[in-house]
């Protein structure tokens, strides 16, 4: 009879980690064969026994769950962690940068439609800028002449719309466009007058308007610097108008005199400080002319103060233009200063009348302007005798 200590087996042990269920016995054959065949029983049990021992399983069931853990715990930990946290909400200083590149994108793409409808609009009017002046080129109508005073011709050709520099031509294509928005402006304030609304809110018509006459100042000093012959010519007014032209505008002590029955009644106090603007005025203009009258005759002087032979002395001819063209750069100053004191006159009018009296004023200039150039229309378009 084979007992443990005979068998060089050791006595079982409790299993903590059966390998089969606890309710379910080992069968009879599986015991018997083990007990009758020692080598057999010897060899399938140290693989059992490996598998049976609970020193093992203790050992390396810690071990393995913990590595399965981690391992498990490493791939699953940022998706876990996101899950627990949920959507991430963008801070304040993200949001304020997306609000700010939508707005930016948003005003871009409304200047980008703006300065196509700009160009549209541009390239409608320069066509009918050439329309009109083949008409006018058909009804025998001229530009300058031989003897226009500075701007002249060589040899008495008449000065076209090709002789003219592309900075004088952009200048009339935006006059064109600012008479037009001058117009509308106009409008808006006239409206305004006549439904009597407050000054607080005709305020900002009147400002508006003195800001749209800012702008043609500031568009005629920037052609003044590179083509000023363009502005002292009148080239970009009407024919009447041009009757009236002082060093490249109106005389501002005139506008004056016209506007002075169009906004009474006024204060003794009124009076008195329109009095001193048109005197102060006039004087100003009067040392302009005289400073434009003694540029002339010195020019002229520097011109002829050789023989004018023909060919001339190339070295003594070279010498009188480049003295010419010297003195002859100080014309731009005169017509800046000319639009300066046009750009004062009309401001300190403002300041001198109410608001309803400068609105008033504003659109009697612009009534006096426009019948100018309707008079030029009428006088272009008059049947001609054979």
């Amino acid at each position: 009879m084979y007992t443990a200590e005979n068998s060089g087996i050791r006595p079982p042990t409790l299993n903590i980690f059966p390998s089969q269920p606890m309710h379910v016995e080992p069968s009879a054959k599986a015991s018997a064969s083990v007990v009758g065949s020692p080598e057999i029983s010897k060899r399938s049990s140290e693989p059992v026994m490996d598998l049976s021992n609970p020193r093992n399983d203790v050992a390396s069931g810690p071990e393995q769950s913990k590595k399965t853990i981690k391992r498990e715990g490493t791939r699953k930990g940022p998706n876990s962690s996101s899950e627990q946290e949920g959507p991430k909400t963008p801070d304040p200083k993200t949001l304020r940068r997306l609000a700010q590149n939508r707005e930016a994108a948003r005003k871009s793409r409304l200047r980008k439609k703006a300065y196509v409808q700009q160009l549209e609009s541009s390239r409608i009017k320069l066509t009918q800028l050439e329309q009109e002046l083949q008409r006018a080129r058909a009804q025998g109508l001229v530009f300058g002449g031989g003897g226009a005073g500075l701007l002249g011709s060589d040899q008495g050709i008449p000065v076209g719309i090709n002789n003219i520099t592309s900075d004088a031509a952009v200048f009339d294509m935006e006059y064109a466009r600012w008479l037009d928005e001058h117009h509308r402006i106009l409008c808006e304030l006239r409206a305004a007058v006549q439904e009597h609304l407050p000054e607080n809110e005709l305020r900002l018509f009147v400002d508006n308007c003195l800001a749209h006459f800012d702008e043609v100042m500031n568009l005629k000093s920037m052609v003044a610097k590179t083509d000023v012959f363009h502005i002292v010519s009148g080239m970009w007014k009407t024919p009447a108008e041009r009757c009236f032209m002082w060093m490249g505008g109106f005389r501002p002590s005139e506008l004056i005199k016209i506007i002075l029955n169009q906004i009474e009644p006024l204060t003794e106090q009124q009076i008195l400080g329109i009095c001193g603007l048109q005197q102060s005025t006039h004087e100003a203009e009067e040392a302009l002319s005289q400073g434009l009258e003694a540029l002339n005759q010195s020019l002229s002087d520097t011109i002829a103060s050789d023989s004018l032979s023909c060919p001339p002395n190339m070295a003594n001819y070279m010498s009188q233009m480049a003295i010419a063209m010297n003195k002859l750069s100080t014309l731009e100053g005169f017509v800046r200063q000319a639009d300066n004191l046009r750009q004062q006159t009309i401001h300190r009018l403002r300041q001198i009348l109410t608001i309803r009296q400068a609105a008033r004023c504003l659109l009697a200039i612009a009534e006096y302007f426009h019948r100018l150039r309707a008079l030029s229309s009428l006088w272009l378009s008059r049947p001609r005798q054979e």
